[in-house]
């Protein structure tokens, strides 16, 4: 027999024996697939058995948000506190349920900080799920593919919290969005979501296609052709599973026009989704004197925000040491300008991060004129925009500013970051005055801060009387209404 018939005569007998396993094969895998959904409805059975017994024993539905770090004080933290308290005045036979992943601190203390930083006091009591293992989303514990870490570890955490606690409503209003398939198809709840800011955008796919520099595009990825392509086809496919996942959310709010038209492209659920500004404490700056400054010795420079890296305190820096050079010593000069950066820490990384602004600073000999001001009491944040000349902001693509529409409330000349929502709804003219200022790198913010300050006193308070007005569509008492008026259909479906 000729080598070739011999070959032949193996590949006969090789495809006659995987004839024979395909049978026994597919029906392993339909045993398998069969096994896999028993054990779901299984879970899911327990999960919603668990529920009811709730129900029972409570007498009343249950609004259950998932805010791992509702102690942190940002901006996020006030749509929380603000979204509870507009839900208890309208609905005052409903429960409410935070999870979070603050384990140091009692539940009374969150919400003592919740009055300490914003000035929000809730009508009633909330019950607080702690959540142990925060860990899972810490961007910390994955130095690489931290986008895909946190996704999958936030699945994690929303098992934990779905196994401690089932809600009737489960509304995600940090961003998990992972988190929504498993409360609505595990735990039968009907589920919304808040969304702050996508986890991915075609904007973060353009920064790396285009090769550019980030804080989240490292110069040793963005130098390289292979590792900018495999990072786009990683970015392509997160954005693929992150929009199935957020599909499925019965409701979707997000914050602003930059927002809004993300989530339309990766979500594609329009008549689910709308948009409602986050609220902003306009209120309680409207106090603020608003008058002239030309008889200040000090001009002082105000940013706030949480001290996380894409905030870009390093270009609040930058900038304002270029300001403090082209500046002459003496009456005018460089005694006569400050930079307060005002934020929370919400982990040791952010305050590791503080650390290194504060030899940023030391560097580059600017440290006398620079003031860091960490988790700040509500007070002393309006005493310190009050003293203000100029409100700073530098993030790239916010995707709102809560910070920014303070700073207008309180009278401030805003510069704020030429993208996002600053961009689109915050520093836009209003009844066809100014209402700010904008730019878009280090130059252009040293640029427009030498030109706020040689404004004429009078100009600065035109401006200043524009933003503080075109603001008022910020306020809580629009939010309450906003939010209240987008969760009506999803609250009318809760038994009671």
């Amino acid at each position: 027999m000729s080598v070739h018939d011999q070959l032949v005569l193996c590949l006969c007998e090789l495809t006659r024996l995987l004839w024979k396993l395909l049978l026994p094969l597919l029906f392993l895998c339909v045993l398998l697939i069969a096994v896999l959904v028993l054990l779901v409805l299984a879970v899911r059975f327990w999960l919603q058995s668990s529920r009811n017994a709730r129900r029972a024993r409570d007498g009343r539905p249950t609004v259950a948000f998932f805010h791992p770090y509702c102690n942190a004080g940002g901006g996020g933290e006030r749509v929380l506190w603000c979204a509870i308290r507009a839900l208890q005045r309208r609905y005052v036979d409903i429960n409410f349920v935070v999870y979070t992943g603050d384990l140091g601190v009692t539940g009374q203390q969150i919400l003592d900080g919740a009055r300490r930083r914003f000035n929000i006091v809730l009508p009633r009591p909330v019950q607080f799920v702690f959540l142990r293992h925060r860990l899972l989303v810490e961007p910390g514990l994955f130095p690489h593919f931290t986008l895909l870490g946190q996704s999958v570890g936030s699945v994690f955490l929303g098992w934990e919290a779905l196994t401690e606690f089932v809600p009737d409503l489960y509304i995600d209003s940090m961003g998990y969005t992972f988190t929504l398939p498993l409360f609505r198809y595990l735990g039968g709840c009907r589920v919304g979501s808040y969304v702050h800011y996508p986890t991915i955008s075609t904007d973060m796919l353009s920064v790396v296609r285009e090769r550019n520099p980030r804080f989240n595009n490292p110069d040793y990825v963005s130098n390289s052709l292979f590792l900018s392509a495999f990072k786009v086809v990683y970015y392509c496919l997160l954005a693929m599973f992150y929009g199935m996942a957020g599909s499925c959310s019965d409701l979707i709010m997000v914050n602003s026009s930059w927002t809004l038209n993300h989530i339309l492209s990766l979500w594609r659920a329009p008549n689910r989704t709308s948009v409602v500004y986050p609220p902003c404490d306009v209120s309680a700056f409207l106090d603020v004197p608003l008058e002239e400054d030309g008889d200040k010795k000090c001009h002082s420079i105000v940013s706030i925000g949480q001290f996380r890296p894409e905030k870009d305190h390093r270009l609040q820096i930058t900038a304002f040491k270029k300001v403090l050079d082209r500046r002459r010593e003496g009456a005018g000069g460089r005694e006569a300008l400050k930079l307060v950066l005002i934020g929370g820490c919400r982990n040791q990384e952010d305050e590791d991060r503080v650390l290194m602004l504060r030899g940023l600073c030391q560097e580059l000999g600017v440290a006398d004129r620079v003031q860091f001001k960490l988790n700040v009491p509500f007070e002393e944040l309006k005493r310190e925009m009050g003293e203000a000349t100029i409100g700073l902001h530098t993030m790239w693509n916010e995707h709102f500013g809560i910070g920014i529409v303070e700073c207008m409330a309180a009278g401030k000349v805003i510069l704020a970051h030429k993208s996002g929502g600053p961009q689109l709804d915050i520093v836009v003219p209003f009844e066809g005055g100014q209402t700010g200022f904008l730019a878009d790198d280090e130059d252009s913010y040293a640029e427009a801060i030498e030109r706020i300050l040689a404004l004429p006193p009078a100009s600065r308070l035109h401006i200043r009387r524009n933003a503080r007005q075109s603001v008022a569509r910020f306020s809580d008492q629009e939010f309450d209404a906003c939010f209240l008026a987008a969760m009506e259909p999803l609250m009318g479906t809760l038994e009671r």
